[in-house]
């Protein structure tokens, strides 16, 4: 609910109002009043209840409507604060996973049986040579191998190891068991992609997002984006990074940087890989594997090749965001950032270039201490998955050991001095931002509400984050990495007007209840996108 009040009537009603430069947009503001509103800024904002939108979509004033004026009586019930960014997801991937068979949490074939034939019911032209069935999810930690069974219609399964990039797929016909399947597989047209963005907007609304960090887009998709950002379709605000298909490409010529003057498309930065993941001892580490003698993970690139891959995006303006998991990838990422930087900043400190450049390790996962030590010295931006904790705690001890686990892995609460990025990496995890809160905050899995090996307990409680830590890093966290801050995750005058109603305020939520907490309202540039009732 809103009401439409002239400036004067406000005033009138004895609020403190801060007029901007245009006086029409402030005139024509439509106020928003609920019973409380968070800001994100400092205390004594406690007692703030209403704000303006202008028409332009930016909120104009931040005040209180005191208890007896008319603002403050006909307040809509609920409580407002910033919207959500996830820092580092997949889109237009999440779309696709969205009109595919969500195979996530499946523990047997029979399970598995049974969703790939719900899926083919509810969608009957499913399974021919232009739609295939495509389920995601899949979790060989839990079933014990990779998908290798013939199926009787056109089906390729995707691993949960997606993440990892080192994704097994096959295709399963009665004609051609196991054949290479991204050859064989009928690419989605620019029609269909269309299609894919706005399933996955539309759910991450319900779920409180207004913006996200899209980790990984081709240059052909980015095209498809600014041909769509500003339509009506279009409510996530998205900072992509570019990404090229062999993932490590070192010209940026094809990719131009590009700013949506209405702030709902950013093209500045690039994705870069090291290595793969933990779960299929593919992170690159520099001592073997606790659980595997003589292995170490494996690089996709060279360290050298890594640096020159840095360097040339970096000089060509492009924020360098590293994808690394294991401790030597994450060595080398630290490498490669610092000679970015050095080449950027000859004469200046390595803290101040980067504090302008914003360079990042996307998952930074499993990080050496003295690593860890030089990240902290300059600054280089964790961009973390909290859910990837609870996911991996299952076997990521007896992957690294007790030690390596205790001083390098999942750090949190450690990296908070250098503004952490907080995201999921969906569709690898669930979108759903609460759930990543409800993990960083207790370190137990949003899926059981238990920690390792069905533990009551949080597992390394000690890299936990507050409540209000970890709203911050769905918050301000992707503002700072993605160079939007005092424009977005926080509720004052001049900010993107995104925000999101909840029933009560966070901080008066049950813990638990986070697991499955559901917004009512979501609101992206003054505009209501989601609605729960």
């Amino acid at each position: 609910m809103a009401w439409l009040y002239s400036a004067a009537t406000i005033v009138g009603l004895g609020s403190i109002v801060k007029f901007g430069q245009n006086v029409a947009d402030t005139l024509l503001a439509e106020t928003h009043c609920y019973q409380g509103v968070r800001t994100n800024g400092a205390a004594a904002d406690a007692d703030v209840n209403c704000f303006s939108v202008s028409s332009t979509g930016r909120f104009t004033n931040v005040f209180s409507a005191g208890s007896d004026s008319e603002l403050a009586k006909t307040a809509h019930p609920g409580y407002a604060m910033p919207g959500l960014w996830d820092g580092h997801g997949h889109l237009l991937q999440y779309g696709e996973f969205l009109n595919s068979v969500d195979l996530f949490g499946s523990t047997t074939m029979d399970e598995i049986r049974g969703r790939v034939s719900k899926y083919v019911d509810e969608n009957p032209g499913a399974g021919s040579a232009q739609e295939w069935i495509r389920g995601v999810g899949w979790d060989q930690m839990a079933l014990g191998v990779m998908p290798t069974a013939i199926c009787y219609r056109r089906i390729f399964l995707m691993s949960l190891e997606e993440k990892s990039l080192e994704t097994r797929e096959w295709a399963f016909s009665v004609t051609t068991p196991s054949p290479p399947v991204m050859a064989l597989w009928p690419k989605p047209d620019d029609k269909k992609k269309a299609g894919f963005l706005k399933s996955a907007m539309r759910r991450l609304n319900q779920y409180g997002l207004v913006g996200m960090h899209d980790a990984g887009v081709s240059a052909a998709n980015l095209n498809l984006f600014k041909e769509l950002a500003g339509s009506e379709d279009w409510t996530i605000r998205v900072y992509a990074m570019a990404e090229y298909y062999d993932r490590n490409a070192i010209c940026p010529d094809p990719v131009e940087r590009y700013n949506d003057p209405n702030g709902f498309l950013s093209i500045q930065s690039v994705k870069l890989f090291a290595d793969g993941a933990l779960g299929s001892w593919g992170s690159a580490m520099i001592d073997d594997y606790a659980d595997r003698p003589g292995v170490s993970g494996s690089l996709l690139v060279n360290a050298s090749e890594l640096t020159y891959r840095a360097v040339s995006w970096a000089t060509k303006g492009f924020q360098v965001n590293i994808h690394a998991i294991g401790d030597l990838a994450n060595r080398y990422a630290v490498d490669a950032h610092t000679a970015a930087l050095r080449l950027l900043c000859p004469c200046e400190s390595l803290a101040d270039c980067q504090a302008r450049h914003r360079f990042r390790i996307e998952h930074s996962q499993i990080i050496h201490e003295d690593d860890q030590a030089r990240m902290h010295a300059i600054g280089i931006i964790p961009s973390i998955q909290p859910t990837h904790a609870t996911s991996d705690m299952a076997y990521a001890e007896q992957r690294l050991g007790k030690d390596r686990t205790e001083k390098e892995a999942y750090r949190m609460r450690s990296l908070l001095d250098i503004k952490p990025v907080l995201g999921s990496d969906f569709p690898v995890e669930p979108a759903d931002p609460f759930q990543g809160i409800y993990a960083a905050v207790t370190r137990k899995s949003p899926h059981t509400g238990r920690g390792a090996n069905g533990s009551p307990d949080g597992w390394h409680t000690e890299e936990a984050l507050t409540l209000d830590q970890a709203i911050r890093g769905f918050t301000e966290g992707p503002a700072y990495g993605g160079f939007t801050e005092g424009n977005t995750g926080v509720i004052r005058p001049g900010a993107y007007a995104d925000w999101i109603v909840l029933d009560k305020p966070l901080e008066d939520v049950d813990i638990e209840e986070l697991r499955s907490l559901k917004v009512r309202e979501t609101w992206v540039a003054g505009k209501r996108v989601y609605n729960r009732d």
